[in-house]
């Protein structure tokens, strides 16, 4: 379905589907008297929570995102992210926002796969980009969200995007329910750039734990403190380092799981996390868990990571057939880790 959201009478339409019914009715609560809408946190770290969010804030975060691409009426964008949550909402926000004409594709792990036009913006997750790299160039604004983009997937986009005469621009983008959406971003192609870029109008700064605190009045009028480990550069430039409640404690020494599984990535394409299983001698035992099937390819590749501490090595290796998320594609660690003990 397509919809032109520069004419009011082409949301009137008959959907096909069970999204497109959700993100009708979502267009229909939009423009009805109310001032807030409901959004569904992701549940990615803790119970997943449902709360008001004023329409007015909304509009400003759509109107910083689509000021940042230079996104115009009647530019088309590509909706293929679940609409109950603030990532699904804000791609609808932004193209009623801008009067853009939206196509909308049920969210699966390959939405592009029958794309066969050019779009000038779409927001994914990074397991739905790994599965479309052949249909990429067919993105002029590619925003990526919901984890961390690992740098194997950055390679691999490098790789099937060089040397092309793509116009394609892809960010990487730091946000949270709260904050609706991303409050910054980090372009990945055709650029690599290391930190973080803060919008306009928001201010940021780090806790005694060097957690990020955020400050966004058009956004939130509360100073909003993260479990976010960074390191800030001025005050428009971050980097993240990792969550403080995913820190691991083995052995007296404090391990950020997200670094090492950064580093790992390099070496291997498998979705791979770190976590910490109580252990009586050290406090928690490093462990890594695997995506996929064991192999001595992957053994070899695993001993080539060149870990900073020898604490950082991890004390087993488990293989699995399948890591668990979220619905919005997030690794799920709480649930992974109660399969692991069980």
């Amino acid at each position: 379905m397509l919809i032109d959201l520069s004419k009011e009478s082409d949301t009137n339409r008959i959907p096909s589907n069970e999204f497109e019914t959700k993100v009708l009715d979502f267009i229909k609560e939009w423009n009805s008297d109310t001032k807030t809408v409901k959004v569904q946190t992701s549940g990615s770290t803790g119970i997943p929570k449902i709360f008001n969010i004023e329409k007015s804030k909304m509009m400003n975060s759509a109107d910083m995102t689509c000021d940042f691409l230079g996104l115009k009426k009647g530019d088309q964008a590509l909706l293929c992210l679940p609409v109950e949550y603030i990532s699904g909402k804000m791609m609808v926000v932004r193209s009623i926002s801008r009067q853009l004409k939206l196509k909308i594709v049920e969210p699966s792990t390959n939405p592009l796969e029958n794309l066969e036009e050019e779009v000038d913006f779409c927001a994914m997750t990074p397991l739905q980009v790994e599965n479309s790299l052949e249909q990429l160039h067919l993105l002029k604004n590619l925003i990526i969200g919901g984890a961390t983009v690992s740098e194997t997937l950055k390679s691999k986009i490098s790789q099937t995007l060089k040397s092309s005469d793509y116009r394609i621009r892809i960010f990487e983008t730091y946000g949270m329910s709260e904050t609706l959406s991303h409050i910054a971003l980090k372009e990945i192609y055709p650029k690599q750039q290391e930190w973080f870029n803060v919008f306009e109008g928001i201010d940021i700064s780090a806790d005694e734990r060097g957690c990020l605190k955020i400050f966004a009045p058009k956004l939130n009028p509360e100073l909003l403190q993260t479990n976010d480990l960074v390191e800030i550069n001025g005050n428009k430039q971050f980097r993240f380092l990792g969550r403080v409640d995913n820190v691991i404690n083995s052995g007296g020494a404090k391990i950020f799981p997200e670094e090492l599984e950064r580093l790992v990535k390099q070496k291997i394409t498998n979705e791979s996390v770190f976590l910490g299983i109580d252990d009586e001698k050290l406090g928690q035992k490093l462990l890594l868990i695997i995506e996929g099937e064991e192999s001595e390819s992957l053994y070899q590749k695993l001993s080539s990571v060149n870990y900073k501490f020898s604490f950082h090595k991890p004390k087993g290796i488990i293989f699995v057939e399948q890591i668990p998320r979220t619905p919005n594609g997030k690794v799920n660690r709480q649930e992974l880790k109660k399969r692991i003990i069980n």
